[in-house]
Parts: structure tokens; sequence; C-alpha cells
């Protein structure tokens, strides 16, 4: 199987990206742009794992294709922020890295996933190295769209447009990948609107389907406020749950690790010395764990938008099929019952409730405030 594969549902875009492995002088910046699940950050490692292949080809067999795929490869720098926003500090630390020369391969390859959350500034620091990289070193960025980057960015880069693959597509990776029966791969490509990590999830744990049962079923038992904030608390704990999960082992794991690098005793009280590198730590787990809260609930609403987004669809008879079809009996009743009018009014209010969690709101006040409106 080669890194291509991996790249599902988008033919143009492997062509393009296949055409570029073998040109001996590539684009040196280049930008992916895609809805969520398209497999933006997916097509990027494709393309460094191609551009570093032993054979050229991209076979994925071959040592560097595997370890640049993997981002363990020397010569790939894959950065995910595990911040709200990319920092001035972090940017500065990418654009020294891009400096170096590959130690093993022919390119210096820097992947910068969700570089929409560079801010202006942050934006600026690093344009001059993606302007002008030194001559062995290729930027290659993600983002949601051109417009979430600044524009002095995305005019020195190459663009590659991703699509939302099909949902036969998703199955059928489902079913090579993970070994799922095609039954449960239809179903979850459905459930997750062809979004290929959220699809994946929902295939191999049960608990993350029974969580998104419970978010998609919320408005058939709100009939007042008490129902509506008890249903948004459950919401946020669910959110909170799920993130303290997460983060909980991993933040355990970089202690230890931090310790025993730093060379603190087994027993009794931390080195001032080293204090000061936990507590950096610590805020940098702090903040991790809002992200991973932040985006949480984002995924709560996305699901939630799909069953309005069904009883919109019945209430205009617009013949497409539903994205909950395990409640399609509750979703023509609730249709019946309602106006579209309203439907529209309750699909605002969650996209602007996902707006507003990115910012500083009380996520808790937020959701609040939308489930009543709801009702």
């Amino acid at each position: 199987m080669s890194v291509w594969d991996e790249v599902v549902g988008q033919p143009r875009v492997v062509e393009q990206l296949q055409r570029a492995a073998r040109d001996e002088n590539p684009t040196h910046a280049w930008l992916f742009t895609g809805p969520p699940g398209s497999g933006r950050s997916t097509a990027a490692r494709a393309l460094a794992a191609a551009l570093l292949c032993e054979h050229g080809t991209g076979c994925g067999q071959c040592h560097a294709c595997r370890t640049a795929f993997a981002g363990t490869h020397a010569d790939v720098t894959n950065f995910v922020t595990e911040n709200p926003q990319i920092s001035i500090e972090e940017a500065r630390e990418l654009v020294v890295r891009a400096q170096d020369r590959p130690s093993v391969g022919s390119w210096r390859i820097m992947i910068v996933e969700d570089a929409d959350r560079m801010t202006e500034r942050t934006s600026n620091v690093m344009l001059k190295s993606i302007e002008e990289p030194p001559p062995h070193t290729i930027w290659l960025l993600c983002a949601p769209s051109p417009m979430d980057v600044l524009v002095t960015i995305r005019s020195r880069c190459r663009a590659v447009t991703l699509k939302v693959p099909s949902p036969e597509d998703v199955a059928r990776l489902l079913v090579a990948r993970h070994g799922v029966t095609e039954h449960r791969a239809v179903e979850c490509a459905r459930l997750a609107q062809c979004h290929v990590g959220v699809a994946t999830r929902l295939a191999l744990y049960d608990d993350a389907r029974t969580r998104r049962q419970e978010v998609v079923s919320l408005p058939l038992s709100m009939r007042g406020v008490t129902q509506a904030v008890r249903a948004a608390d459950r919401l946020h704990r669910l959110a909170v749950d799920e993130s303290a999960a997460d983060a909980e082992a991993r933040n355990d794991e970089e202690r230890a690790q931090l310790l025993v690098s730093m060379g603190a005793p087994e027993t009794g009280r931390v080195p001032p010395a080293i204090r000061g590198a936990l507590n950096r730590l610590e805020a940098d787990q702090k903040r991790r764990s809002r992200r991973i809260q932040t985006d949480t609930l984002d995924r709560f609403l996305i699901d939630l938008t799909t069953f309005y987004r069904d009883v919109l669809s019945v209430q205009l008879g617009t013949g497409m099929p539903l994205i909950n079809l395990h409640l399609a009996e509750q979703i023509q009743g609730y249709a019946t019952n309602t106006a579209a009018e309203q439907t529209l009014h309750r699909i605002d209010v969650i996209s602007e409730t996902r707006r507003r969690i990115r910012t500083n709101v009380s996520a808790q006040l937020a959701f609040e405030a939308m489930m009543v409106s709801i009702v």
C-alpha cells in the first residue's frame, strides 16, 4: 500500500502531488485546504513521504516513507500546537528549525497543521522563512480554507484544495484499515458525515457511539427551560469528562519523563530549579486540556446540528437521506410538530455557539444560553 492510498477520495489531489514529488525542484511552500475530515494533514504527510521516498514514488514500504508518514523521520517536523493559537515562541522555534540542513534525506520538510490558528503577528514571524526558505526546506501548511490564513502567507504558497470524501470511500477505508464490518463502516461514515477521523473513532469505540447517541437525542427530551439547562449541563460534563480522560494519562507520563530527564530525586521535595520547569509543563498541560475540551464541545455541537439538519430535510421534503437514520421515526414526529423557520433558527443558534466557545466566554454559560434559546 503506497502513501497515496491514505489520501481518501481525492484523485485529482493525488495526481497533483505525485507530479510534484517527481519534480526535481518542487514548490517550496504549499497550503492544503479543505473541510474538516477531508484529510488535509494526511495529504501533507503523504507528500512529505513521497519527497523523501527512497524510490521517489511514495511507495509506503521503504523506511523513509514509513517514518515520514508517521512523523518520526529526522527531516520531517510535524507541528501541532497544544494551545488555542500558535504562539510567537512556537513560530520562532519552527523558523529556527527550518534553517537546518536535511540530515538523511534530500529535503527538510515543515508540516504545520492548523495554520489557521496563527494570528497576524505570528504569521509575520514565519513570513520571511516561508517566502524565501533555505534551498532544501519545504513548508506544508494546513487550514480549513485559504481565507483562514493571512493573505501574505497564502499568496506565497501553492494551493491544494481537498473535498469531503464520499461515504463509500470512507467506508472502504474503515474496512481495509481497521477490519470493521461493511455495515458498521457504512453507518459510521454516514454518522460522521464522511469525516475520516470521526468515522474511525465511531467504528472502533462503542463509548464514542454511545456519547453521540446521547447528544443527538437531547432535543427529544427538552420541553422547557429546566430541561434545557439540565441538557446544557449534561453536555458540558460529558466534554469535561472526555477531555480529562484523554489528558490524565498523558499528563502523568509527561511529568514523570520531565522529572527523570532533569534528575529529580525519587522522593522528597522537588528542587526549586526543577519546580520552575514543572510549573511551565503544568501551564502547557492546562492550555492543552482547554483545547481538547473546546474541540470536544465543538464536536458535540456538530452532532447536535445533524439532528436539526435531518428535521429540516423532512420539513422541506428534500428527499436527502437522513444522517441519523436510527432516529427516523422520532425525527419525523419532531418535524411535524415544529416549523422550518424554527429549525433554521436553532441551527443558527448552534453555529453561533460554536463561534463563541472558541473565545474566552464560559462554555457552560454559552451552552445554557443556546439550549434555552432552542426551546
